[in-house]
């Protein structure tokens, strides 16, 4: 036989075997009822569900069904006498009848630029000077300041999609092609607003961000949630962007600079912020709702330490109604993340039987939040006002798209050598004949895109299991985020089995071991956990 011959025999060899090791799991993979979880996705990714948008009737619906099976499973609340958590949104949908001009050249809505905002007002102008700052980076630990020697108050900034390390080749500079924060869209914004400038529009390329234009497009033209602070979110930048690559590099060039260039000067240390020397003009008009969306959550209380929580979370969330040629369709959701929601209620039912005969020595948390696919806003909410103290929070596990199909012989994992949850993952993962598979996709920066990420803010050790697209190449590129992502009868449901199994198996070891996972590398989580007074310490009391 020849050489691909003899892969495809000797993988799917590999596969058979491994099929055969996964139909034995723990006793926690043996309680799943798979007749459970395809109702719960089901009913959950139904157009009676109308995608699951905050603030929406799918909403109400979504909310009222956790509730009730929560109730029926016989856990308590986990918000004092309340299953709910308010969230309180501002609702901000702007005008789309809006252009862009710098200088004499006019940029179209939706086809060269998207721009909102998260200011809590209804009528936002642009007439400023506009800075290219290279990636918009200020890294002291990576001796990094795109902003260093040029003042940018009040003014427009152009800034490139995620970090210097992406392009590079080079591991030790940044994160290698691994994404950190500093190459995440938020943190743009961030530091933008923190340098005092008024607006930033960031350059998308589809490779370096991760996704097509399509989906900035369809984020940057609907509209948009956001928490409200004590001052109406003033302190945010005004105008959040994006430009298409085209868009950026005729902007460019009418100011004789050519975008190719600065991008490559821009990736090497010591580069300096270029001034256009055109103006850019732009006028945001919005229509303000202030709303409260709801996480929910329920616990089930530990026998001796229960104001010490083990979490386990997925975002109960969709993108409700969403335009297709033409057309309006329900973007139901149902992988992202119908299918997280009911892992997390079908290990819910699990360990809630299981405390009947052996109860748990720690609380344990089931919860299913909002508004993450708008920016992490329910779980930020919940990570800034936790119904106990952050520092006492053990773990926070997430699901965020599980496998749906056949199981496979190993685990994923986003970020390394990041938190000592992965030892966790790694012993689980071995126990099942499985090993840990690095992110295939290290550049999208997936670490820092669902809602672990803002409990790793406050210091709270947090870990991302998702699936989306691994298993099912077509994913992707057809339904994620679109009309095609219904739930369907073929799924075997065998990751979903062997990943609740795992998840479980490290539940139920933190609920009981006393120990107090830390984090690995040096960084603002790890600072945020010492903080706290809990320490970064397995052995910390």
């Amino acid at each position: 036989m020849n050489s691909m011959i003899k892969t495809l025999f000797l993988s799917s060899a590999l596969l058979c075997k491994f099929a055969s090791l996964a139909a034995t799991p723990t006793d926690i993979g043996n309680s799943i009822n798979l007749d459970n979880y395809r109702q719960d996705v089901k009913t959950l990714a139904s157009d009676e569900f109308e995608g699951r948008a905050p603030l929406s009737v799918g909403e109400t619906k979504t909310v009222a069904y956790l509730v009730e099976q929560f109730r029926e499973m016989g856990l308590q609340p986990a918000f004092g006498d309340s299953y709910i958590q308010p969230v309180p949104l501002a609702k901000i949908t702007a005008s789309q009848d809006m252009s862009l001009s710098v200088g004499d050249t006019t940029f179209t809505n939706g086809e060269d630029f998207v721009a909102r905002t998260e200011r809590i007002t209804e009528q936002l102008t642009l007439d400023n000077e506009v800075v290219f700052v290279g990636y918009g980076i200020n890294a002291p630990e990576y001796h990094w300041n795109d902003y260093a020697g040029v003042d940018v108050k009040g003014k427009t900034v152009i800034v490139l999609v995620n970090d210097p390390g992406f392009t590079s080749g080079d591991k030790s500079f940044f994160n290698g092609q691994a994404m950190t924060y500093y190459g995440r869209w938020t943190y743009k914004y961030e530091e933008a607003a923190r340098q005092g400038a008024k607006a930033v529009f960031i350059v998308h390329e589809t490779m370096a961000a991760g996704y097509g234009w399509g989906v900035v497009k369809a984020g940057g033209t609907t509209a948009k949630y956001t928490l409200v602070d004590n001052n109406n979110n003033l302190s945010k930048v005004g105008v959040m962007g994006w430009l298409t690559l085209r868009a950026a590099e005729k902007m460019l060039a009418a100011s004789g600079l050519d975008y190719r260039q600065l991008k490559t000067q821009a990736g090497k240390p010591g580069f300096t912020a270029i001034g256009l020397q055109q103006r850019a003009k732009l006028t945001l008009r919005n229509t303000i709702e202030h709303k409260a969306s709801q996480n929910v959550a329920a616990i089930l209380p530990g026998s001796e330490a229960q104001d010490e929580w083990v979490a386990l979370h997925a975002h109960w969330d969709g993108l409700g109604k969403g335009t297709e040629n033409g057309q309006q369709v329900i973007l139901n959701g149902a992988v992202d993340n119908a299918s997280g929601v009911a892992g997390v209620l079908e290990l819910a039912r699990v360990f809630k039987q299981k405390a009947k005969a052996t109860p748990f020595k720690r609380t344990l948390m089931f919860g299913a939040f909002t508004a993450e696919e708008t920016g992490l806003i329910g779980a930020e909410h919940f990570a800034k006002h936790p119904p106990v103290p952050a520092k006492d929070i053990v773990a926070f596990l997430n699901i965020d798209g599980m496998n749906v199909n056949d199981a496979t012989p190993y685990t994923l994992q986003y970020g390394e050598n990041v938190s000592e949850l992965e030892d966790y993952v790694a012993r689980g993962a071995k126990s099942q004949g499985r090993f840990v598979k690095p992110d295939p996709r290290p550049q999208n920066g997936l670490f820092f895109r669902s809602d672990h990420f803002a409990a790793a803010r406050q210091g709270i050790p947090s870990y991302l299991f998702m699936s989306l697209g691994d298993t099912d190449p077509q994913f992707i590129a057809s339904r994620y985020h679109k009309s095609g992502d219904d739930y369907f009868d073929s799924w075997s449901l065998g990751g979903v089995v062997q990943d609740l199994d795992l998840i479980g198996q490290i539940m139920a070891e933190l609920a009981n071991n006393g120990d107090w996972p830390g984090w690995k590398a040096d960084s603002s989580f790890k600072e945020a956990r010492i903080a706290s007074g809990r320490g970064n310490s397995s052995t910390e009391d």
